[in-house]
């Protein structure tokens, strides 16, 4: 299975304001730099924990259905199944109804009947299913403790701008990676 990032996030989950604030900073002269920590530290974050921060629509690619009939969703937290689509061995594609489906927001899941669905024909890549994930639109939805990681890791970036520029790489700082500890989407 693979996920295919198809629209990124329209919004930052901290905006330069509150990161300034947070830095103590009142001049623009490293604004483009801290918009760059932000993005990074927010990418950091979804990559550590398997979660889209704010609203993105994903694409999931698989071969074949899954025979126990769920598919759980990375990046998680599911919104909503925006479209889902099987391809036969010629490329002609057969939209699926998105009522096929059960969405389990709790937990990130699809389920489904897989007997129920047209099998695809395409020898790989055959099932392509679109989905928006993220806590919600606005950085208000993302939960305040992976929103203090976040302004940790820029001012930390910030404060060691020689070392992230250089070959060394500065250590996240314990605290950031505490707080998106308890966010973490496990692999068992």
């Amino acid at each position: 299975m693979a996920s295919i990032l198809l629209t990124p996030p329209a919004a930052e989950p901290l905006s330069l304001a509150e990161a300034k604030a947070f830095l103590r900073l009142e001049t623009a002269d490293d604004d483009p730099l801290i918009t760059a920590f932000i993005s990074a530290a927010r990418l950091h974050v979804e990559t550590q924990t398997g979660l889209a921060l704010v609203t993105q629509s994903w694409r999931i690619v698989l071969d074949c259905w899954p025979e126990n009939g769920r598919i759980v969703v990375r990046p998680a937290p599911l919104q909503t199944l925006t479209a889902a689509r099987v391809f036969d061995f010629d490329g002609e594609v057969r939209t699926i109804d998105a009522q096929a489906f059960v969405a389990d927001l709790s937990t990130s899941t699809l389920s489904f009947k897989p007997w129920a669905l047209p099998m695809p024909t395409r020898i790989a890549a055959g099932i392509e299913i679109d989905i928006a994930v993220g806590f919600g639109d606005a950085a208000s939805d993302v939960p305040e403790p992976i929103r203090q990681a976040i302004r940790i890791l820029v001012a930390h970036w910030h404060e060691n701008r020689a070392i992230v520029a250089g070959a060394e790489v500065a250590p996240v700082p314990s605290n950031a990676a505490a707080l998106i500890a308890p966010y973490r989407m496990l692999q068992l």
